[in-house]
């Protein structure tokens, strides 16, 4: 049965119905790459597929475009699998199921995938199509973005020979998203020894805050609960003696930490009692208009081993002394985070503490500088730091042809301009710009609301609307 037979473009409508099918969650790409190849050969068109299942077609221009720059239609096969809690379908094994709502697609107890479905279905209509002119398309289906970018971090890009691109990965249509941060983990590692310490254990738990996106939520003043933490327990160290016994909080390094947990013992429970009640006081006046929630508590604990002196001394230095927060603004774009550093989990085990960082820049440079920073003072203190999972950032191009083009048609189909933004997280736009030296790229999308979640909906409107300014774009790309 055809859900979607009667909608608007025809082919993109198709496509994306039959992609639906095929259960395609990130690390399960397969058989959806697999049926990209498929279609490849159907058309009798060029295609690559790598071990990874990324997959480029390669369709050739159309009469009259043979001179044409060839472009890259880009966007990534996987999905975000998330379910309501009463619905026992199998994301591993079976696709999902659309429902028609007016001008709303959405699916019935799942996500949706229009993240980033929809890119792939509006590639296979171009793939398709024999009555669009445009130059030689370079159509490009990466996997597991939604896990890290990793099918464009580590896709070949011999094939192409476009020095221009189109991501269809953003999801408010009108908006063009034209730069993104790049970044990376930088684990800061730091051995403690422990011994006995007679006093009084406590469990102190800072908690109630209001967390949020490392990434896009960064520049909102808002508390993280580690780096308070270490205001706490050094302003505590130097009224009372006392050892750390450890400090957890936060679960995820792109995920500003809501509640953090210190164990300690101290020789005096009153200056202790007295030293949250100041800092509570003085965080409620710093996060007034932020965080109205923040608590801070304390309760008697049972531990009578702890870190010694020289260790409480360091976790308390890592705790108080490493950056965190908005580092600069962008000279260009207003109001854009260029620079962040986010303490995300903070986690202590017998012999180790470690400080998860989620360290992002727009500038690689300034991104490489933070890593470097969080070296030089753990190497001070006799820690190390190790740093994974790099991405490179998408800088702002002053000169965009492709860019450029794209308002021009923006402007006659609506008849008013785009918006033009740069983002503080990352894109995959960040992973080709780095691999295609002085590539173009832009990133547009139609409407998508509540993406990841089972309420995910895709506007069908806006998907055509979308559609006739993209088509029109390639066929000015003469």
């Amino acid at each position: 049965n055809i859900m979607l037979e009667n909608l608007k473009p025809e082919k993109v409508f198709k496509y994306f119905e039959q992609l639906s099918k095929i259960p395609r969650g990130s690390g399960n790409t397969k058989a959806a790459s697999d049926w990209l190849v498929e279609f490849a050969k159907e058309k009798n068109l060029e295609y690559y597929q790598d071990e990874l299942n990324n997959v480029i077609i390669i369709k050739p221009a159309t009469a009259g475009y043979e001179n044409a720059e060839p472009v890259i239609i880009q966007g990534h096969i996987d999905m975000v699998c998330e379910k309501l809690s009463d619905c026992d379908k199998d994301m591993e094994k079976e696709g999902v199921d659309l429902i028609v709502d007016g001008d709303i697609i959405t699916a019935d107890g799942t996500t949706l995938g229009a993240d980033n479905g929809i890119a792939v279905a509006m590639a296979l209509a171009l793939l398709d199509s024999d009555d669009l002119s445009h130059p030689r398309l370079e159509c490009v289906f990466t996997v597991d973005e939604e896990t890290g970018l990793y099918g464009a971090a580590f896709i070949d890009v011999s094939p192409l020979k476009a020095k221009k691109l189109i991501n269809i990965d953003s999801e408010d249509e009108g908006v063009f998203t034209v730069s993104c941060a790049g970044g990376n983990v930088t684990k800061c590692i730091l051995h403690v020894e422990r011994e006995s310490f007679k006093g009084e254990a406590l469990k102190i738990k800072i908690s109630g805050l209001t967390g949020g996106h490392s990434g896009i939520e960064i520049d909102k003043g808002r508390g993280n609960s580690n780096i308070l933490m270490g205001r706490l327990l050094y302003e505590l160290s130097k009224k009372a003696d006392m050892r750390v016994v450890s400090v957890n909080g936060g679960l995820k390094s792109n995920a500003i930490p809501v509640e953090t947990v210190a164990q300690i013992i101290v020789n005096d429970k009153n200056i202790c009692a007295e030293t949250v009640k100041s800092m509570n006081e003085i965080f409620s006046v710093e996060y007034r208009s932020t965080e109205k929630n923040i608590e801070i508590s304390v309760e008697d604990n049972n531990i009578e081993e702890a870190l010694n002196k020289e260790s409480t001394k360091k976790i308390i230095c890592m705790l108080n002394c490493i950056p965190d927060g908005v580092v600069s603004m962008s000279m260009e774009i207003d109001g854009l985070v260029q620079t962040s550093l986010n303490l995300g989990i903070f986690t202590t085990t017998d012999k180790t503490v470690t400080a998860e960082l989620c360290v992002r820049s727009s500038v690689d440079s300034q991104r490489e500088m933070l890593s470097e920073r969080l070296g030089c003072l753990m190497k001070t203190i006799g820690g190390k730091t190790e740093v994974e999972g790099e991405y490179p950032g998408w800088d702002y191009m002053e000169e965009s042809s492709l860019r450029k083009l794209m308002v021009e048609v923006f402007k006659e189909q609506y008849g008013y301009e785009p918006k033009i933004e740069a983002i503080h997280a990352g894109l995959e736009c960040g992973m080709f710009a780095g691999k295609i030296r002085g590539l173009d790229c832009i990133s547009i999308g139609p409407d998508l609301r509540d993406v990841h979640t089972p309420r995910e909906k895709m506007y069908i409107s806006s998907v055509e609307r979308v559609w006739a300014m993209l088509t029109e774009t390639l066929k000015r790309m003469k």
